[in-house]
């Protein structure tokens, strides 16, 4: 999709399975098993994906899925499946190689959306896209210093703490233009400074939702994820944003 001086193009970065009832919170199983119908284990499939923006000198990536760092055991767990696609192989097809990227926004640190922005490399973690600067929320990076009993599971430091390392990541402060035509957009129901790309062009707008919006189901305002540090802030933020 072109909107102004951008080419946008949605990538598909493989899937994996999350428990049903922790997906859809209070919502009971009757309302969400008709359009997510669970597996024996209780998990529903989700498609991860990402955006690629081209435009302006750019090759910007937001957001990098589950990655491959993940043991056998994890494996099973989450059902990860990258038998139909994987990010590395929809960057291919899309003429972009990793060293392509210029920049990768990440919404939030959670393994599901950070887990490909390092791989591992003669026996080390270093940045998957070499040339890239990587964006994430300083309140978002404060809490994955330190994170509740509640979302202490969704953050793998593997994921991100070379990026620092690295001196590839840089903290941003609140809602900004960060390049021309793109804004963030900050919401804090899903975890603390969950950042939200919006691309405008004066006519149309284009929002990445993230977990703000995980799938088509959670469109009505009290359908809200379990695993929400404060649901009520995201029923208000899906108001105000969508409403």
């Amino acid at each position: 999709m072109k909107i102004g001086s951008y080419e946008v193009l949605s990538l598909e970065a493989g899937s994996f399975s999350l428990d049903g009832g922790a997906m859809f919170g209070v919502v009971p199983w009757v309302f969400w098993s008709r359009t997510n119908p669970p597996d024996e284990r209780q998990r529903i499939k989700l498609a991860t994906r990402c955006w690629l923006i081209k435009g302006n000198g750019k090759t910007i990536l937001v957001d990098d899925g589950n990655g491959t760092k993940w043991s056998d055991k994890l494996k099973d767990i989450y059902n990860l499946d990258y038998k139909n696609s994987d990010l590395l192989s929809s960057l291919r097809r899309a003429g972009v190689a990793p060293a392509d990227i210029t920049d990768v926004i990440l919404t939030h640190l959670h393994f599901d959306h950070a887990g490909g922005s390092t791989t591992m490399e003669n026996g080390k973690l270093v940045p998957a896209f070499p040339h890239a600067r990587y964006y994430v929320q300083r309140k978002q990076w404060e809490l994955s210093q330190n994170p509740t009993e509640k979302d202490r599971g969704s953050f793998m430091r593997d994921d991100y703490m070379p990026l620092m390392e690295h001196k590839v990541l840089e903290l941003v402060d609140g809602e900004c233009e960060i390049f021309p035509g793109i804004e963030l957009l900050v919401t804090n129901g899903h975890t603390n400074s969950q950042q939200l790309p919006k691309i405008s062009d004066g006519k149309t707008s284009m929002l990445f939702c993230c977990d703000l919006l995980p799938t088509t189901t959670h469109i009505p305002w009290p359908y809200v994820m379990g695993y929400d540090v404060r649901p009520l802030v995201t029923i208000e933020e899906k108001k105000e944003i969508f409403g």
